[in-house]
């Protein structure tokens, strides 16, 4: 008896930790307390979301050479996520980021859909250089990238709002949070220095 109480114990302390002390950091990694809690574009395709995530980075690039690598994302023949490969192909994605500008999908389209996993993505917005929004088949998951112009560069801040219409949905989105970070940080920091290598070779930069 003491096995699975002690488990229970154990297991039910370390979601009271993840929630007081690690779950913001890991739902905002990147972003500023602003960002997080504002309303961004995209916003709108999702009002009543359960769950949200905002992360961001800074990107030493104009966002004209940060765009290229938003419009091409999505399954091959597209130019993958820039994120662990070999971890998305274990869930049969069929991603192979790329380090090349694909010129047949640097003109995405409201109405383009990509394939990720199950889940039909629909592109909803699309403001080149600005915004970029998915939506699921069954509305349940909005995806955005929006890009801001600063001094030095472009903001990129990627957002995630989910509907977690059953229980068990909930439940498994509290492990899929920090693995959810995992991926993400990594494709932040994909497309960062995809981006800064792309301006730096472009003529204005030279």
């Amino acid at each position: 008896m003491r096995s699975p109480r002690l488990a229970f114990g154990l297991g039910a302390g370390g979601l009271a930790v993840y929630h007081a002390w690690l779950r913001e950091r890991v739902l905002t990694w990147g972003a500023t307390p602003g960002e997080a809690q504002s309303r961004l574009p995209g916003d709108e395709l999702l009002e009543d979301a359960d769950g949200v995530s905002t992360r961001a980075i800074d990107i030493d690039a104009p966002a004209s050479a940060v765009w290229p690598w938003i419009a091409q994302m999505g399954p091959a023949p597209r130019g993958g996520a820039y994120t662990y490969d070999w971890i998305e192909n274990l869930l049969a994605l069929n991603m192979h980021s790329t380090d090349r500008v694909l010129a047949e999908f640097q003109h995405p389209q409201i109405g383009d859909t990509i394939a990720l996993g199950k889940n039909r993505m629909r592109a909803e917005r699309v403001e080149p250089h600005s915004v970029m929004a998915w939506r699921s088949a069954d509305d349940n998951w909005v995806w955005t990238f929006v890009l801001t112009p600063t001094g030095r560069g472009t903001r990129l801040i990627s957002r995630n709002r989910f509907r977690l219409p059953r229980l068990i949905d909930r439940v498994g989105m509290v492990p899929m949070e920090p693995a959810s970070l995992l991926m993400e940080r990594k494709m932040l920091l994909g497309i960062k220095a995809r981006a800064e290598r792309l301006a730096s070779t472009s003529p204005s930069r030279r």
